[in-house]
């Protein structure tokens, strides 16, 4: 496969100056405000008119769900600017709104987050248990060929969170392979007791904990903190605080880094390791009484954040007129998928934690968290083949 791996820091590219900076962040202020608004008519906003709800209906909860991720995507993108290219924005301004961003992006994040992570792990259930999903809720839960979400970047692995880490790790090295997971068989139409319960205690915890996120998003949004948040951001829409130096100082030094330190933190990961597909090392742990997370997911968390931040840093410096590069995009699918299977075995862990549960609901929920944990597996087996991917220059 032919691609165009664009280096930012390429001198022979042309110089990229701090006004290419101001331009992306107003920008992206512009659709956070755009975003804001709408998702103010929709009723999304708890500190919206009655009226206004009432208006909204079930189409504008759709639209309010989209325009809460428009909010997110440009909260990550203008915070990630900002992060990179901190030497040519005012310092105290900077690292006053930085935080603040990330607060707002977490925050409106986490009730997408526990309903993906029920379906998630719902449809594994049925998978593990040769049940037949129907048609309709292959479509709910987001099963491959369903159709999936739109989008660029890490935006589009949400909606592909579901599919098969191994069949994309295939795709990616070039090498059509059978899918995942086998079909469903049909004369094991039914879960079995244990993995029934198993599924009705997770949704009942993941369900809670939605709700909790729901209105803790909700009370966010009508806070005089998300309000503050607003007003630089209105600001930064038509003022950006750039220092005296930035309009002749070329911004792809600092892009560079951003990629150096990828590198860098790719290059510490167990990659020879994870080229074997199934080699079970993310089931060590796997049985330790700490609740913490993984051990070994931190690193490659890590990763994910700073392909982020190379990926907006190539936004900055191209904007519209930038090129997909396709290894980029698949690493942060996997990537993607990497964080959600290994929450989603959390979650499976937590659940059988659970105090009094019966014998076969805790072995259902064992049986699922070493699944998910062999899909971080998978998730970083497909890294490792689409990154080792040579780049083949177009002009």
């Amino acid at each position: 496969m032919a691609q165009q791996h664009l280096d930012p820091t390429d001198p022979t590219a042309g110089t990229v100056s701090g006004d290419a900076l101001a331009g992306y962040l107003r920008a992206q202020a512009t659709e956070f405000l755009r975003a804001l608004r709408l998702h103010r008519e929709t009723g999304g906003d708890g500190g919206a008119p009655a009226r206004t709800k009432a208006r909204a209906g079930e189409n504008g909860t759709q639209e309010s769900v989209d325009a809460a991720r428009a909010l997110r995507r440009s909260a990550r993108r203008i915070s990630a600017s900002l992060h990179t290219f901190r030497p040519l924005l005012d310092a105290d301004w900077s690292e006053a709104i930085r935080p603040e961003l990330a607060w707002l992006s977490g925050t409106l994040a986490m009730e997408h987050a526990y309903a993906a992570r029920l379906e998630r792990l719902l449809l594994a259930l049925h998978r593990l248990s040769g049940a037949a999903v129907l048609p309709a809720q292959a479509g709910v839960l987001g099963m491959p060929g369903a159709g999936e979400t739109a989008g660029g970047g890490a935006d589009v692995a949400a909606g592909s969170r579901t599919a098969g880490a191994a069949r994309v790790g295939a795709a990616a090295s070039g090498n059509a392979g059978p899918p995942a997971h086998p079909a469903a068989t049909p004369e094991r139409g039914n879960l079995t007791v244990g993995a029934a319960k198993a599924g009705a205690l997770l949704e009942r915890q993941l369900t809670l904990a939605r709700t909790r996120a729901h209105s803790t998003a909700l009370q966010a949004l009508g806070s005089s903190r998300f309000h503050a948040v607003a007003d630089s951001i209105a600001v930064l829409a038509s003022e950006v605080p750039l220092t005296p130096a930035a309009a002749t100082t070329g911004l792809r030094p600092l892009a560079g880094a951003a990629e150096e330190r990828l590198t860098d933190a790719v290059a510490a990961l167990p990659l020879v390791t994870a080229g074997s597909p199934y080699n079970a090392e993310a089931l060590i742990h796997g049985l330790s009484p700490d609740p913490a997370p993984h051990p070994q997911d931190a690193p490659w968390h890590q990763v994910r954040l700073l392909l982020r931040l190379h990926r907006y840093a190539r936004e900055v410096l191209h904007g519209d007129s930038a090129q997909v590069d396709v290894r980029l995009l698949t690493a942060g699918q996997s990537l993607n998928r990497h964080r959600d299977a290994s929450e989603a075995a959390a979650a499976a862990a937590q659940a059988a934690r659970t105090p009094r549960i019966a014998p076969a609901t805790a072995y259902a929920l064992g049986v699922l968290h070493a699944d998910q944990r062999h899909e971080v597996e998978a998730a970083r087996f497909a890294f490792q083949q689409c990154w080792q991917m040579q780049t083949v220059g177009t002009p």
